[in-house]
């Protein structure tokens, strides 16, 4: 399973807003790539698939393929906003390691 804040959520229905499609939610996925052999995946997304793990809550969802949800069981995904810098935060206890500029991880 998968925790998704509710700064996460609130970002997702932010998106809507913009979008101006209250149908729209995320699809996270892993896919290969980066230095470290996996990268995370954020597309925009209306359908949701019938095999896919969802989150939904206030009308925003998350969906995530059954292949990356073995790699990202347990993770947390959440919003951040500072000064200088703001987007989604992935906390994947299942990632053994990163690399230098975060973008990418291994899980062995």
């Amino acid at each position: 399973m998968i925790t998704v804040t509710d700064e996460a959520i609130h970002a997702i229905l932010e998106i809507q807003q913009k979008q101006n499609n209250p149908r729209i939610g995320i699809r996270l996925s892993v896919v290969g790539g980066g230095c470290a052999g996996f990268s995370y995946k954020l597309d925009l997304e209306e359908e949701k698939k019938e095999a896919d793990w969802v989150f939904s809550k206030n009308g925003a969802f998350v969906c995530v393929d059954p292949k990356s949800l073995k790699i990202l069981d347990g993770m947390e995904l959440d919003y951040f906003t500072t000064m200088s810098q703001r987007g989604f935060k992935f906390t994947n206890p299942n990632a053994k390691s990163t690399c230098g500029c975060g973008s990418s991880f291994s899980i062995s």
